[in-house]
């Protein structure tokens, strides 16, 4: 059997038959889910929340399976840049590079590798770019064993990346189903280890832009991340059980799996958000004369909001922002805190869906 330290990349697409009878069956099952999941975001009036609430929930999740760790509460107060720990600017760094990744790839449908290294350096705040120091090894967390070796030399890396490039944009080079095709694409990339550092996150990225370059989804909504850490030993597991005996079929039902169990999840959790929007839409309609759908969008975009998000949002004056949102507070209907010299103003119910996902 050979070792995965000695496993060597091929070229992609691959020779291997990945469409089996039990990988072909998972799939309509996980497309299903998927298109569900589309169509329900879609009645959402403002994307934007949607991209900006579950795109920071995607941002704490896939740092933490690189044991970067962050509450919710870090989490938000870092969106108000009211408190600023390495931690959580590592997840808002996240949020960036997902954003910067998705207005790229809304410009022309396409997933490159100049948008890859973006988003990379956005993940970084570097431009390091593709490595060109040899001596890159994955270790086992535990033991400290090399477990694989990546490519080492930069034109190796250069040529596997040009080749994969073409393979996510070019479809004429095979006819594997989207799904299975993402699956390839993750693995490919993450043995490729393009960059000194970002690589898990950079490639979880990449999943969810791909699928939107495929017209399965319209919004970067769609995140494995919280799947990954559920069954985060068996990711391992099975990523190297195709470096070292070639075997791809358990790793492709893992993946269509994560996308099937992801998205019934997003479309229960968006659902409990409609929900909230709609409660909360007829309570400030018939009770206050300053509702606006801007001020219920504000609410909902951000768990926690603050004045000046209020009036970037609305357009009003710090005094009317002020007032907007301490009579919420005085209602119970928003909770109010302090932190230094600055308020805050805490959507209770979003907080706590989220936070229990």
């Amino acid at each position: 059997m050979k070792n995965a330290t000695e496993w060597a990349l091929e070229p992609l697409p691959l020779s291997v038959d990945l469409e089996t009878k039990s990988v072909l069956k998972k799939l309509p099952r996980a497309h299903a889910a998927l298109a569900e999941l589309k169509g329900l975001a879609a009645t959402i009036p403002n994307q934007h929340i949607l991209i900006n609430t579950l795109g920071l929930q995607e941002a704490k999740d896939s740092s933490e399976i690189e044991n970067i760790i962050t509450t919710h509460d870090e989490l938000y107060k870092a969106e108000l840049q009211l408190l600023s720990s390495i931690d959580s600017k590592e997840v808002q760094n996240y949020v960036e590079a997902l954003k910067v990744g998705f207005s790229l790839v809304q410009k022309n449908n396409l997933l490159t590798n100049n948008s890859i290294l973006q988003i990379q350096e956005r993940l970084e705040k570097n431009n390091a770019g593709f490595r060109r120091v040899p001596g890159t090894v994955l270790k086992n967390a535990s033991t400290g064993q090399v477990v694989y070796k990546p490519p080492q030399d930069y034109q190796t890396i250069v040529n596997l990346m040009k080749n994969l490039e073409e393979f996510i944009n070019d479809n004429s080079m095979t006819d594997l189903d989207p799904l299975i095709k993402m699956a390839v694409i993750h693995l490919q990339f993450e043995s490729i280890h393009p960059f000194y550092d970002g690589n898990g996150r950079t490639g979880r990225i990449i999943n969810i832009l791909y699928l939107i370059t495929q017209e399965l989804l319209d919004i970067p909504i769609l995140f494995l991340s919280n799947y990954i850490i559920k069954n985060k030993t068996k990711y391992y597991e099975l990523l190297q059980t195709v470096r070292v005996e070639n075997r791809w079929e358990e790793w492709l039902q893992y993946m269509i799996d994560s996308v099937e169990h992801t998205s019934k999840d997003t479309i229960q959790l968006i659902s409990q958000i409609k929900l909230q929007m709609q409660d909360l839409k007829l309570l400030l309609r018939d009770n206050y004369r300053f509702y606006s759908q801007d001020l219920l969008n504000n609410l909902f975009k951000h768990p926690y909001s603050k004045i000046e998000f209020v009036v970037r949002d609305l357009g009003v004056s710090r005094v009317t922002a002020a007032n907007y949102l301490n009579q919420l507070a005085d209602d119970g209907i928003l909770r109010k805190e302090k932190l230094g010299k600055s308020n805050y103003y805490i959507n209770e119910k979003l907080f706590e869906t989220l936070k229990n996902r």
